[in-house]
């Protein structure tokens, strides 16, 4: 008898969303580029609306502070308010005391888009002095983006370690920073939260939503909070519904939870707001 000696293949692995999303916007990112070269960019990003320290707000705001998001459809979800003024939006979560917006800016799965995150910024922008920060929430893997993040107008920008080896987010993170804005650093597992210690991050974000997935866990930031610098900025991402969210994650030593969802499909913005704050009576 003889035998083959074959070797059986191992089975490959099903791309995640999270691979799926990163592909795309690689695309997306050389088709930017190709339509505005990046020299044309850096001259928008330099003549732009100065940016503010994103942590700076948030601390001024609180002891826990509340970044509210404009977020028009998720993988997860579908669509959850496609038509929403965005600009409108976010002067109910500013007006209510939200210290940041966030603006998701991916246009396949989020529908999101830079002309929201533009609006939303000249929207704050006639508050004055006390606006809250601008955030781009996207899954940023090029330069390119970065500078289009400072063009439109943000303040800081998201960076997810899942999505980044080592060598990249340590530029991103470097280059982020050249250009005036601060790194969100996103983590989801411990491995992330080690990665992002050794970075040296001030502002941590640990996302509850499992990016592979797409499931939710509050247990997430209860975990790896503990893992966290004292000196660290964290802020709780994902599945926060009430008040009794927001009091859980400032108990685990979060400083600022980011609602999007919940915001987005409230009847009453403002009141949201203010309830997630605390402050539920307070029409100010």
């Amino acid at each position: 008898m003889t035998t083959c000696g074959c070797r059986t293949k191992a089975p490959v692995a099903e791309p995640t969303i999270l691979d799926r999303i990163v592909e795309r916007r690689r695309v997306d990112v050389r088709d930017a580029a190709a339509v505005v070269p990046r020299a044309a960019l850096e001259r928008s990003a330099a003549s732009a609306p100065r940016a503010i320290s994103f942590t700076g707000r948030l601390r001024a705001a609180g002891p826990m502070a509340l970044i509210a998001e404009i977020k028009r459809a998720s993988p997860s979800k579908g669509d959850i308010a496609p038509g929403m003024d965005a600009p409108a939006q976010s002067l109910r979560y500013a007006k209510a005391g939200a210290a940041g917006i966030s603006v998701l800016t991916e246009p396949t799965w989020f529908k999101g888009t830079l002309d929201d995150l533009a609006a939303v910024r000249a929207a704050v922008d006639t508050m004055g002095g006390n606006r809250p920060a601008i955030l781009r929430k996207d899954f940023i893997i090029d330069e390119y983006q970065v500078v289009e993040a400072r063009a439109y107008g943000a303040d800081a920008l998201l960076l997810i370690v899942a999505a980044l080896d080592d060598d990249t987010l340590a530029r991103l993170f470097r280059f982020t920073g050249e250009l005036g804005m601060e790194s969100l650093v996103e983590v989801d597992t411990v491995e992330g939260m080690q990665r992002a210690v050794a970075l040296g991050a001030p502002f941590i974000g640990i996302n509850n939503r499992d990016l592979r997935s797409f499931t939710v866990d509050l247990r997430t930031t209860d975990t790896l909070a503990t893992l966290a610098p004292r000196t660290a900025l964290l802020a709780a991402l994902s599945g926060i519904q009430q008040r009794a969210d927001v009091e859980r994650f400032a108990y685990a030593g979060a400083e600022a939870v980011l609602v999007g969802e919940a915001l987005m499909l409230a009847g009453d913005p403002s009141a949201a707001v203010r309830e997630l704050l605390g402050f539920a009576g307070s029409k100010s």
